[in-house]
C-alpha cells in the first residue's frame, strides 16, 4: 500500500509560500485581501488567548508582516478592546498593502505612533508579534532586536506572545533561529505551516500552532508533515486468513560480542511490528545472548574469529535465501573489509534493505557501493553518521536537516532516515518526509537498532520503501511518547519501546 499523494499537511519553504500567494493573486485574490485575512486570524487568535480584560500590544515591522500586525490591531480595536500600536518602520517604507492597513487603522481613529515603554506589562495581556516574516536571511539588529529583547522581558513577566505567521528571527526554512528570536506561546501560520515550524528548535519556539486558511491553492508541497491519521492508513490491516508466511520473513545482521543486545532489539522491534517471522545472523559467541532475550527469534551463527568481512558472504547468501527483506548494522563488529561483504549483498539479495549503524560506518568514503544494489535501500543515520557519509560537520548537517537529507536521497537514490528530534524522511524523488513523534527519553542508546527492525519489518510485509520508513518512525516515536506519558524521560529505556509500540497498534486497531 503507496501512501504517496495523500499527505494533507504541507511544509512550505518561504520560496514556495511566496509562489502560493502570487498564484493566488493571479487567480484574482489581492494581496490586500490576503493580508486582511490573516490578520483577522491573528487577532481571532490574540482574543482567545487574552484574558477576558487583557489588553494587546501589535509589534509591527517593516514588510508585510507588519502589514498583517496593522489589521489584527484594527479588529482588536473594533473588537472594543484596548491595542497599543509600535511601527518598527518608517511610512515611507511600507508596501502598498503595508500602508493600507495603517490607512485603514488610523481612518477609525487608531495610532501607530507608540512605543515600547508605553505598554506596561501585566498577565492575560497578549503582544502580537509582527515584526519580521518568512524572507529573513541574518539576524535581526536595531530597534527589531530591541522589540525581540522586549518581548522576552514582557514573556517572562505573564504577557502571552503570539507570532504572525512565525516568530521572529526564526529561519523559516531550516528551524534554526538567528539569535535574537521570539519565543512564542502561540503562532498563526498563514495558509500552511512552515518548514522551520516543524523542525526543532523552530518547533518548540512557535508554542501552539495555528493554520489560518487565507485562500491560498492547495498544491501538494515537496515537503510535508507525517500525521497519524495517513500513517495508520498505510499500515494493512491483517487478513483473517493469514499465517506466519504471509507477513514475511526478515533477516536482521547484526550483534557481536558485547552488542548482543542491539541484535536483540532489531529483531524484538521486528516482531513487536508484525514480521512473520525473523532470523537474527550474529558472531557465534553472541547468538545464545541475543536468542535469550527472546524466545520467539531465530538464529544463525556467525564465524567470530574476525570482524564481518567477505569470509562471511557465503553463509549470508545462504541464509538470505528465500527472506523477504534485510536490516544489515546494529551491533556489528566492523573490520577493515566489511565495505566488501556489504557490496556483495546489496549485489546478490534482491529484497529491500535496511543499513544502520556500523554499516553506514563502513561506507564513509565508498558511497559507489550504494549503486551496486539490486533492491530499494533505507538507510537510517542519526547525525554523527550521516556527517561520516556526506562529508558535512555534525553542526552544518543540524542547520539544514531537509536539505541536507533531500540532496543526498536524490544523489544516491536510497530513502534517507535522518534521525533526530524531527527525524527526517527524504525519498529518492527528492521529496521529504518530517516526523512530529518522539521525545527527549528516546536518546537512549538501542533505540535507534529497535527502530531499524520496525523498518525492516514493514519491508518484509511489502510496504514501499518510503512508507515502511515513514510507519516505523512515526510509530516509534509515538511508542516513546507512549511510554513516557507514565515513565518519563530520564528512566526511559529503548527496549520500554516493544511494549510502546503494542500499544501503538493497539490504538490504531491494528
Amino acid at each position: 500500500m503507496d501512501g504517496e499523494g495523500t499527505l494533507v499537511k504541507p511544509l512550505l519553504t518561504a520560496e514556495e509560500m511566496r509562489a502560493r500567494e502570487a498564484q493566488a493573486v493571479r487567480a484574482g485574490v489581492s494581496a490586500q485581501e490576503l493580508m486582511e485575512r490573516a490578520g483577522r486570524a491573528l487577532a481571532d487568535e490574540a482574543l482567545r488567548l487574552a484574558a477576558p480584560e487583557g489588553r494587546f500590544a501589535c509589534l509591527c515591522g517593516p514588510g508585510n508582516n507588519g502589514g498583517d500586525g496593522l489589521v489584527a490591531a484594527r479588529h482588536l480595536a473594533l473588537a472594543g478592546r484596548q491595542v497599543l500600536v509600535v511601527l518598527l518602520a518608517a511610512r515611507s517604507a511600507l508596501k502598498a498593502e503595508s500602508k493600507a492597513s495603517l490607512e485603514a487603522l488610523q481612518a477609525m481613529g487608531g495610532s501607530a505612533a507608540g512605543a515600547l515603554g508605553d505598554f506596561v506589562p501585566r498577565p492575560g495581556d497578549v503582544a502580537v508579534d509582527a515584526l519580521l516574516g518568512t524572507g529573513l536571511n541574518r539576524a535581526p539588529d536595531g530597534a527589531l532586536a530591541d522589540a525581540i529583547h522586549t518581548l522576552w522581558k514582557w514573556r517572562a513577566g505573564g504577557v502571552r506572545v503570539l507570532a504572525a505567521d512565525l516568530p521572529s528571527g526564526l529561519a523559516s526554512d531550516t528551524g534554526v533561529p538567528f539569535r535574537p528570536a521570539v519565543h512564542a506561546d502561540a503562532t498563526v501560520a498563514f495558509g500552511a505551516l512552515k518548514v522551520g515550524e516543524a523542525l526543532e528548535p523552530g518547533a518548540s519556539l512557535c508554542g501552539d500552532v495555528y493554520v489560518a486558511d487565507i485562500g491560498l491553492a492547495p498544491e501538494d508541497a515537496s515537503v510535508v508533515l507525517l500525521e497519524e491519521e495517513d500513517v495508520r492508513g498505510w499500515l494493512p490491516e491483517r487478513r483473517p486468513d493469514s499465517h506466519k508466511g504471509t507477513y514475511g520473513h526478515l533477516l536482521v545482521v547484526a550483534g557481536s560480542r558485547g552488542k548482543s543486545g542491539a541484535a536483540a532489539l532489531a529483531g524484538l522491534g521486528a516482531l513487536r511490528s508484525g514480521v512473520g517471522l525473523c532470523t537474527v545472523a550474529t558472531p557465534d559467541d553472541a547468538l545464545s545472548d541475543v536468542l535469550a532475550h527472546g524466545p520467539e527469534l531465530m538464529g544463525v551463527a556467525l564465524d567470530a574469529q574476525k570482524p564481518l568481512g567477505p569470509m562471511h558472504l557465503e553463509a549470508l547468501l545462504e541464509v538470505a535465501e528465500g527472506k523477504d527483506a534485510l536490516v544489515l548494522g546494529p551491533g556489528i563488529a566492523r573490520g577493515k573489509k566489511t565495505h566488501q561483504l556489504i557490496a556483495a549483498l546489496l549485489e546478490r539479495f534482491p529484497g529491500p534493505v535496511v543499513l544502520d549503524a556500523d554499516a553506514l560506518n563502513a561506507l564513509t568514503g565508498r558511497l559507489e557501493v550504494l549503486r551496486s544494489a539490486q533492491g530499494p535501500l533505507v538507510l537510517t543515520p542519526h547525525p554523527g553518521e550521516m556527517a561520516r557519509l556526506s562529508g558535512l560537520s555534525v553542526s552544518e548537517i543540524q542547520a539544514d536537516r531537509v536539505t541536507v537529507a533531500r540532496d543526498f536521497a536524490r544523489a544516491h537514490r536510497v530513502v534517507l532516515v535522518l534521525k533526530g528530534a524531527r527525524t527526517v524522511v527524504a525519498l529518492p524523488d527528492g521529496r521529504a518526509r518530517v516526523n512530529p513523534t518522539g521525545n527527549p527519553g528516546m536518546a537512549t542508546g538501542g533505540a535507534g537498532d529497535v527502530l531499524s527492525g520496525v523498518c525492516g519489518a514493514f519491508l518484509a510485509q511489502g510496504l514501499a520503501p518510503a512508507d515502511a520508513a515513514s510507519v516505523a518512525v512515526y510509530a516509534h516515536g509515538l511508542a516513546g511518547d507512549v511510554e513516557q506519558e507514565w515513565r518519563g524521560e530520564l528512566g526511559l529505556l529503548a527496549s520500554d519501546l516493544l511494549s510502546g509500540l503494542t500499544s501503538v497498534w493497539a490504538r490504531w486497531n491494528r
